[in-house]
């Protein structure tokens, strides 16, 4: 029997470094899957996937203007970063690399673009594989799906539609960093005004939301909704698309969703709904369809469907198995 690849992994989101990350999306104990086993934090692993991570080692050392230097606050935040370096210089000298994998999840917002393009550039000095959800990535491509729904992936595999006892759910939050966020704010506020039956959870929000808050298991905010309002950041190319519709239809709920072309081309017909805009005709649409439950019946099939593609096919671990497949 070929011997399982260890995946280690490095990312700069703040505080994604245990190391059982990942291990939600398998039935397998220890992460396993197929001829993987991702270990986040294994000394010397068989391949390396830099998941969203920006701290690559530099010649030129990290410092501070002088107007900052004497902050605490920013002399800590700068020796995290070189800490960050530094072990990602270890980390990369490890793995070839031809077997270090950088993947990109963040949307090619206008405000960003720059940015991201720099943080492409860094990758290919390392990675013999960089790939993002736009179209100057140097691998443009659909991000392998993570989700953040609470069960395991057992229950989730296995688990008929839960009792449904609510009609509509929103999880967003009060970012508004982007014009796209603030347009996405705009819309909310426009739903509240109107009385609408819908439930709204998320982190930040501004009191007029009306919201339930943060949650701690996405499964309390999805499991008993028929519907659920997934509404992508960036909605302006073939490539992106995120946990926000994978979640809700884990949840067996029936996404109205508004983002790219992305979703038609990864799950099958009829396994979501289409939000036209965020503006009054979007309110008219939200309306229309929540008044009862025919299109959830109607879509539960297609809804299955969706499940075990995500569950099997589009998961992260699956890409990364058939990834080591091809360089093994």
């Amino acid at each position: 029997m070929t011997k399982r690849q260890i995946v280690g992994m490095l990312s700069s989101y703040p505080g994604l470094s245990q190391g059982d990350w990942m291990w939600n999306q398998t039935p397998h104990g220890l992460g396993k899957w197929q001829n993987i086993q991702i270990l986040a934090n294994a000394p010397q692993p068989d391949f390396l996937l830099l998941y969203n991570f920006n701290r690559f080692p530099s010649d030129v050392p990290l410092s501070l203007p002088w107007w900052k230097a004497w902050r605490r606050s920013e002399q800590q935040v700068l020796r995290r970063r070189r800490e960050q370096q530094e072990k990602a210089r270890s980390r990369l000298s490890q793995v070839p690399k031809e077997r270090t994998i950088f993947l990109f999840r963040e949307p090619p917002l206008e405000e960003v673009i720059e940015k991201n393009k720099a943080s492409y550039g860094a990758a290919e000095q390392f990675c013999g594989y960089v790939s993002g959800p736009d179209d100057f990535a140097p691998v443009p491509d659909y991000m392998p799906a993570i989700w953040y729904h609470s069960d395991s992936f057992r229950a989730l595999n296995e688990m008929p539609p839960p009792p449904k006892t609510r009609r509509c759910s929103w999880i967003t939050s009060g970012i508004s960093r982007t014009e796209n966020h603030r347009r996405r704010l705009a819309f909310l506020r426009m739903l509240v005004e109107s009385e609408l039956e819908l439930d709204v959870y998320g982190r930040g929000l501004p009191d007029w939301a009306q919201g339930y808050g943060e949650i701690s298991r996405k499964a309390h905010a999805l499991n008993p909704y028929y519907y659920n309002l997934a509404i992508e950041n960036y909605a302006e190319n073939d490539w992106y698309v995120s946990e926000k519709l994978w979640d809700s239809l884990l949840g067996w709920c029936l996404p109205i969703y508004y983002g790219g072309s992305a979703a038609d081309k990864l799950l099958p017909p009829g396994s979501f709904l289409r939000l036209p805009s965020q503006d009054e005709k979007g309110l008219a649409y939200i309306r229309e369809v929540t008044s009862t439950l025919d299109a959830w019946h109607e879509a539960k099939e297609a809804i299955a469907e969706a499940r075990q593609i995500i569950l099997h096919k589009l998961n992260l671990l699956n890409w990364l198995s058939e990834f080591v497949a091809e360089q093994v």
